[in-house]
């Protein structure tokens, strides 16, 4: 994609224009998913939302298996770490392992989470009714039976686990941050031992997450996440380029070499030819839900456009 002022189109642009060419193949579900009419960013309604930070960080795409207690990433000078965490199972009166938040439904329900507590200005939220609404809305699914299991079970990985964010400094220094996002919450079992899906229907985000969320939340298009709520990668790189094009420099576009590329998104990928072609064709899909994000990539990385964020600064109220 290049900036549409020098004669090229955005690729998101062009596309839909594809459905009535002979010859091509009739689109899947998820393509159709991804060129269905969106509102422009001045029309945006229904709004969800992720702190800064984490649009800057990853949790697993993928399980990483209950073996797996402790996830790392990294993003330049920024690492995080994700710490699986334990609860109280009223099924058995004692303390269980609760395995690592991961995938798609993860990053959803959190951003689900950001939106409620930002409309309702509250740390403690009550999950039920909301998720359940949620989960029909965006992810267009019953909300019943395994889908929402599923989601319930991302819910108490995402509760249970704890974050720490670390900085290197110049000088040999480094600053680490304990940050539990949610503090308390209350856990249910299902009455059907065989579902063995423990969830909670109310949390409590700590003091310190929920008031630099306040402060630092970035808007994101419900639409945008929903059509891409098929791809963890592309939820990541969707919320990064959010946080991130609309705060370059007019004047210098912002260079991130293909390593940097690979540090921040390419976990699982350990040969670079791969990841690069898996993130190209995600940032596409990317593209077309997120027509605004202006960038250029070559064999040395991505430069950085400024771009109009996907909901306007006058949007950025809660509804």
């Amino acid at each position: 994609m290049a900036d549409k002022d020098k004669g090229l189109q955005h690729v998101g642009a062009f596309l839909p224009e594809l459905v009535n060419r002979k010859g091509i193949k009739p689109f899947t579900p998820i393509q159709e998913r991804l060129l269905a009419p969106m509102d422009s960013p001045e029309d945006v309604k229904d709004i969800l939302y992720q702190h800064t930070v984490l649009c800057q960080t990853c949790m697993p795409y993928r399980d990483p298996g209950e073996g797996i207690r402790i996830w790392q990433r990294r993003n330049g000078i920024v690492r995080l770490e994700l710490q699986a965490g334990r609860a109280l199972d009223p099924s058995v009166d004692d303390f269980v392992d609760v395995g690592l938040p991961w995938g798609p439904k993860a990053r959803l329900v959190l951003y689900h989470l950001n939106a409620e507590a930002m409309r309702q200005k509250s740390r403690l939220i009550e999950v039920e009714d909301s998720l359940t609404a949620f989960v029909r809305r965006t992810l267009g699914m019953d909300p019943k039976g395994r889908n929402i299991r599923t989601v319930k079970d991302q819910l108490s990985r995402l509760a249970a686990s704890d974050f720490r964010l670390g900085v290197s400094k110049e000088g040999g220094r480094a600053v680490t941050v304990k940050s539990t996002i949610i503090e308390g919450f209350e856990l249910w079992s299902p009455r059907d031992p065989r579902q063995k899906v423990l969830w909670p229907t109310t949390i409590q985000y700590s003091a310190q997450y929920f008031e630099s969320l306040m402060e630092h939340a970035v808007p994101l298009n419900e639409q945008a996440v929903t059509r891409l709520s098929h791809n963890a990668m592309a939820l990541d790189i969707y919320t990064w380029l959010a946080q991130r094009l609309h705060r370059v420099d007019p004047k210098r576009a912002a260079f991130v070499p293909w390593v940097s590329l690979k540090e921040q998104f390419g976990q699982g990928y350990h040969r670079m030819d791969n990841f690069k072609r898996v993130f190209r064709t995600t940032l596409t899909q990317v593209s077309v839900v997120y027509r605004e994000a202006r960038y250029t990539m070559d064999g040395k990385g991505m430069r950085l456009l400024q771009s109009r964020p996907p909901v306007l600064p006058r949007m950025f109220q809660v509804r």
